[in-house]
């Protein structure tokens, strides 16, 4: 089975990455690690007039979609450019609120959400990615509540699950993270709510869905930018007098590499296509796996140069690293494969 991108589509794609290309992604992602947002949330605003957000956003709320396979083209080129900023967690909320049965938070949310003027994070298990630049923080929370509580329904004990705006998180409650240019912290509890009930389940595993295939597609583009910066690499570094790339020892590691990611790339839009739970882990985990041995290769091949903080590569290593577990790691996202819902 292949899985083209047509002409419109390659388009879109050029012309995001052109723009992307332009926009000197490094000084954004360390200036993102320090907490310094403003060149970032510029490179949001730019990101949003292409239309990105919007693709996750339906018709009826002033959007363009939702567009799954669109959005898989969108962000392999974010991963390409390793951009920073809560771009997975902006397109989850827009799945989720468009989910929920209350039309009122979808109405009230979602315009901004998708023009990009709303720069939105999501939260299921306490923690939220970049809670701290975030101006939206949703939060979803599903507690066991008393038999007859008001909170649930009457004597049942069922859990009472719930969608909130969380208020910002405290200063300095900022965790470590693999990538630090992935800034996690705990939300406080509280703060309005938006919705309540079961349909907040549906909702939050369509939400999950999203957020695994723009992962998955982020890490694609992340193996990419790595094999193609170690290309480049192995042609300008000699020993014994010859380019190390002519060794046959490291083609041998770089076409491993190389099969890798274009095994990938089937999976991923054949997961957009079909947006089947089982379909979307099996994209996951083999774009991160494959951007995962990427990274490694990229490592060795680079010698010490690429333990350095202060060199580029950096940048894209522990983001391959971070990726591979975000939103589910490689052993959920094989046991949702063996268990789960597939339509190819």
């Amino acid at each position: 089975m292949r899985f083209l991108l047509d002409a419109e589509q390659r388009a879109f794609a050029g012309s995001l990455g052109a723009m992307l290309a332009r926009s000197d992604t490094p000084s954004v992602i360390r200036d993102w690690s320090r907490g310094e947002h403003a060149r970032g949330r510029a490179l949001w605003s730019r990101i949003a007039e292409a239309g990105v957000f919007a693709l996750a956003v339906p018709e009826a709320y002033e959007g363009l979609g939702p567009r799954p396979v669109e959005l898989a083209v969108a962000f392999v080129e974010l991963g390409r450019h390793a951009v920073p900023g809560p771009l997975v967690e902006t397109v989850a909320a827009a799945a989720l609120l468009a989910g929920i049965p209350e039309p009122g938070p979808a109405k009230r949310l979602l315009p901004a959400l998708g023009a990009g003027e709303a720069m939105v994070t999501l939260s299921h298990a306490g923690y939220a990615l970049d809670a701290d630049a975030a101006d939206l923080r949703l939060a979803v929370s599903g507690a066991d509540v008393p038999t007859g509580s008001a909170a649930g329904p009457a004597g049942t004990g069922r859990p009472a699950h719930e969608l909130r705006l969380a208020p910002a998180p405290a200063p300095g409650a900022l965790r470590p993270s693999l990538d630090p240019a992935r800034r996690l912290s705990p939300l406080p509890s509280g703060g309005e709510l938006l919705a309540a009930g079961q349909q907040i389940v549906v909702s939050a595993a369509d939400a999950l869905a999203y957020a695994r295939l723009t992962t998955a597609a982020q890490a694609l583009g992340v193996g990419e930018a790595l094999l193609d910066k170690t290309v480049t690499y192995v042609r300008q570094r000699t020993q014994f007098g010859a380019p190390i790339g002519s060794f046959q020892a490291v083609k041998h590691r770089l076409a491993d590499a190389k099969i890798a990611l274009e095994f990938a790339r089937p999976l991923l839009f054949g997961a957009a296509l079909t947006m089947a739970p089982a379909d979307i882990a099996a994209a996951k985990v083999t774009a991160c796996e494959a951007a995962y041995a990427t990274a490694r290769t990229a490592l060795q091949l680079h010698g010490a140069i690429g333990y350095t903080a202060e060199y580029d590569l950096s940048l894209w290593l522990t983001k391959a690293r971070a990726l591979r577990t975000a939103w589910g790691g490689p052993d959920v996202c094989r046991a949702e494969v063996l268990s789960g819902d597939r339509r190819w």
